[in-house]
C-alpha cells in the first residue's frame, strides 16, 4: 500500500520523491482510514453511496445506539485493517462535534519476538456536523 503523506492541515505533501509517501506501514493504513471517515455519503461523484452516514447514523437525532457500531464497521472495512485494538469516541451535543480515537492492528503491524504486537496505527479524528 502506497499513500501520499499529508501535513497537519490535511494537504498532500509533494516533492521529496518517495519520502512523500507512506509505504506498506501502519501509518499508511491510518491515513486511509482517516480519509474514509472524512468522506460523507453523497460527496464522491463516482459513487454517491460510498461514505460515512453521518447525518443518519452518527450525528443525527437518536443515533446514540448506531453511532459507535457504524464507525467501528467503517474502520474495520478499510483496506489494511485487520483488528480494532482499542476504540474511544466522544460526542459534544452543544457543538455537534464527534471525535474518535482508535488503535488499529494492520496488515503491516509488526510482531515482537514474544508474539505481542509492537507497532500499531493510531487514529485521532474529529468530524463536525456543520462543516
Amino acid at each position: 500500500m502506497r499513500v501520499r503523506k499529508t501535513d497537519a492541515t490535511g494537504d498532500m505533501i509533494f516533492g521529496g520523491n518517495q519520502v512523500s509517501f507512506h509505504r506498506d506501514s501502519p501509518d499508511a493504513v491510518a491515513q486511509v482510514v482517516d480519509s474514509r471517515l472524512h468522506l460523507w455519503i453523497g460527496e464522491w461523484f463516482l459513487d454517491l453511496d460510498e461514505g460515512t452516514p453521518y447525518q443518519t447514523q452518527v450525528l443525527g437525532k437518536y443515533t446514540e445506539k448506531t453511532r459507535d457500531p457504524e464507525m467501528r464497521a467503517r474502520i474495520l472495512a478499510s483496506p489494511g485493517v485487520t483488528e480494532l485494538k482499542s476504540y474511544n469516541s466522544t460526542f459534544n451535543s452543544d457543538t455537534r462535534a464527534f471525535s474518535l480515537s482508535a488503535e488499529l492492528v494492520t496488515a503491516y503491524t509488526a510482531l515482537a519476538p514474544t508474539g505481542r504486537v509492537s507497532s500499531t496505527a493510531n487514529l485521532n479524528t474529529t468530524v463536525y456536523k456543520d462543516r
